[in-house]
Parts: C-alpha cells; sequence; structure tokens
C-alpha cells in the first residue's frame, strides 16, 4: 500500500469487485472530460481478470490501484502501464464524482509518480487530459508534471473527437518526493 496524507493507494483486490463493476459501468464516473467505458462490463468479467490476466495487460504491463481515503473509503482508481516496445510509462487518475475538487488527485498522483520513479528504472511518466479539463490540469501541474503540447483529435468523447493535452514530468525534473511515500 501506498500512504499519503490524505489518500492510499493499494493494488485492486478481489473484494473491490462490486466497487470496480460500478465505476467501470458508471458514465458519470468517467466525467464530462473522458469517454466512458468501451463497453459494459460484467462482474464476472472482472472477476475473471484477476485469474486470468489477458495477453493485452501483459503486454503494456499494466497496474490497477484503488484510491482510498485514510478511514477506507474507495474513492476512485488509478492505474500505470508501460507501452512496450518504448517503454513508454503512462499514469491515468479517476475519482467518483463525489470527491472531485479535494485535491485527492493531486494526492494519488504524487503517490504514483514517487513510487515509479523510487521503484522502476523509468525516466519519464507521461498522461493526457481533455484541453477543457481545467481541474485535472491543476492536479498534474501540482504533482509537477508540465505540458508538451497538444494530440489534436485524440478521443472520441461523447460523440465528438476531442483534443487533448500531453503531461509529462521527468527524473530530473521529480528531484525529490513531492511527499513521504511510504509502502506496505
Amino acid at each position: 500500500m501506498l500512504k499519503g496524507r490524505n489518500v492510499n493507494l493499494r493494488v485492486r483486490e478481489k473484494e473491490d469487485i462490486d466497487f470496480l463493476h460500478e465505476c467501470f459501468n458508471d458514465v458519470d464516473f468517467w466525467g464530462e472530460y473522458n469517454h466512458p467505458a468501451y463497453e459494459q462490463i460484467s462482474k464476472s468479467a472482472l472477476m475473471n481478470s484477476f485469474d486470468n490476466p489477458s495477453d493485452f495487460q501483459k503486454l503494456i504491463e499494466s497496474k490497477l490501484f484503488i484510491i482510498e481515503k485514510k478511514d477506507g473509503t474507495r474513492i476512485g482508481i488509478m492505474w500505470h502501464m508501460i507501452n512496450q516496445p518504448s517503454e513508454t510509462m503512462e499514469i491515468a487518475c479517476f475519482l467518483v464524482p463525489s470527491e472531485r475538487g479535494k485535491r485527492y488527485a493531486t494526492e494519488a498522483t504524487q503517490l504514483m509518480v514517487d513510487y515509479l520513479f523510487f521503484n522502476r528504472n523509468i525516466v519519464r511518466i507521461q498522461t493526457h487530459t481533455n484541453v477543457e479539463n481545467k481541474a485535472g490540469q491543476n492536479a498534474l501541474e501540482k504533482a509537477g508534471f508540465k505540458k508538451e503540447g497538444t494530440v489534436r483529435k485524440h478521443q472520441l468523447v461523447r460523440g465528438v473527437w476531442t483534443d487533448y493535452y500531453l503531461y509529462s514530468i521527468l527524473k530530473e525534473e521529480w528531484k525529490e518526493p513531492k511527499i513521504l511515500t511510504k509502502t506496505t
């Protein structure tokens, strides 16, 4: 578990199936600036993903984390993945609507950046956010990310091809942890 001041990140477990099922199948969870999951996901498919990771998951080396408040309340998901063969590390963070705007995304992002730079031989972490998502951009910038440019017509969001900003943080820009990451 990665422990922050206000939130913790932990690897998903089978007891998270109901929470993940609710999140993945709720259009509001993905927010107005992101495409919802491409298709509805059943609980049995989620359960099967624990026992039989797909070749795609192996290829991109992805790991899903649950974002929890200190009282154990699940409030979102965060994942990291390495795309092969470029070794490009990407992260993404999503919170339930009622917990947005409380700086939890910033802290979760800082926890993940600290964890990845401490534990992986990587020099860069990147992510992207809808050009309209000012809160997401602020969270990334507070976590030390820099905007690199615009990815034109990057995602289809509610029927409209939408531009996204590409953000990254380099290891030499990170220099030291933004928060004291503790792992258990």
